[in-house]
């Protein structure tokens, strides 16, 4: 076998585990990444393999599902593979040793590992492992600057790390880092360079990634992580998890989460204007996207308390008619001229 013939083989290793992870792991992904073209969507799957590789890792969790461990903590575990985007990307056999509960120590050792790996990937040394030989040819195909990588992995330190969220300053630098530099991945995917609709794809992470710490507030206390902003839960009354898990107070949790809910909606509404920058297949999964996981956002401040006792997701029906309207706000964003973007919203770093 030459050289030309091994790379090739490789490649389609690193393919077929990229398409196994994202049909274990994330059905809502699968179906979005349909409506790509053929070269988008390998190229999607391919990161988002390697996306779940890596926070299955630090995470503790298999193809986005808790493992048995923790599984005993919370009695009816979310299932965080539905409704949820790039951003919480995870893989694994759940026999894997490496996914029960890790020491401080071990989780920095498995990091140093991620980094390593990462790094070499993005020169173009992956070694055997497919995930990393997908985040290889992602890189190659659509000259990925390494830092964005390695900012996601700052994100999966600050969760390795037990950071603590203070302010709203604190959980937005966690969802830029978790999802908004996803956001940015994705649009280089798409073909898109201009920095003013890579804002706008970071946008869109962020308002994801909000949404999603909204749902999965009780999910994630019950894991000892709490990403809402301290300062906000004690103008509540609200101070720790266990105020935070408690069933008497859920009135209280519930307009810290309306609130969160709130302040992704100008995320929203700025990602919706730069839809129109995007290839048309592209335009309408994400217009799709943006439309179920706002619409997420949307119930659990109707619902109020009773929506931290079940998981809040869209149905099928409302699914498919998200897909439809997708296409028509994709149409019709092509037509606006991209406007100025909010000054007050957070600003990527690079």
């Amino acid at each position: 076998m030459n050289a030309q013939e091994l790379d090739h083989a490789r490649l389609q290793v690193a393919l077929e585990h990229a398409r196994a992870s994202i049909a274990q792991g994330s059905q809502s992904f699968a179906a979005a990444a349909r409506l790509f073209d053929a070269r988008t969507r390998e190229s999607a799957v391919m990161l988002y393999a390697w996306c779940r590789h890596c926070d299955d890792l630090i995470d503790g969790q298999v193809l986005g599902h808790a493992t048995n461990e923790e599984r005993s903590v919370h009695p009816e575990p979310f299932d965080k593979a539905q409704d949820r985007p790039v951003e919480a990307c995870r893989q694994g056999p759940a026999t894997d040793p490496s996914h029960e509960t890790a020491s401080p120590a071990d989780l920095e050792t498995r990091l140093l590992e991620l980094q390593a790996k990462t790094r070499a990937a993005c020169a173009g040394k992956p070694g055997d492992d497919p995930a990393f030989q997908a985040l290889a040819e992602v890189v190659r195909r659509h000259g990925l600057p390494a830092q964005l990588p390695m900012e996601l992995l700052a994100g999966f330190a600050m969760d390795a790390r037990g950071t603590e969220y203070r302010t709203l300053a604190d959980t937005l630098l966690y969802a830029w880092r978790v999802a908004g530099v996803v956001g940015v991945m994705m649009a280089r995917v798409m073909g898109v360079s201009d920095a003013r609709t890579l804002d706008r794809a970071c946008d869109l992470g962020i308002a994801f990634q909000l949404t999603n710490i909204a749902r999965d507030v009780l999910e994630d206390a019950a894991n000892g992580r709490l990403y809402l902003p301290a300062g906000w839960l004690r103008e509540e009354g609200l101070h720790g998890l266990a105020e935070v898990q408690d069933p008497g107070r859920r009135e209280a949790l519930a307009r810290v989460v309306a609130r969160l809910v709130a302040t992704a909606e100008p995320y929203y509404q700025s990602a919706l204007a730069g839809i129109g920058e995007l290839p048309l297949r592209c335009a309408w999964s994400i217009a799709t996207a943006r439309g179920i996981y706002r619409e997420i956002g949307r119930k659990l401040k109707r619902s109020g308390p009773s929506a931290l006792e079940r998981r809040v997701a869209t149905s099928r029906g409302e699914k498919l008619w998200f897909v439809a309207r997708g296409a028509g706000v994709a149409l019709a964003a092509s037509a606006i001229e991209l406007p100025a973007r909010p000054v007050h919203l957070f600003q990527r770093p690079f």
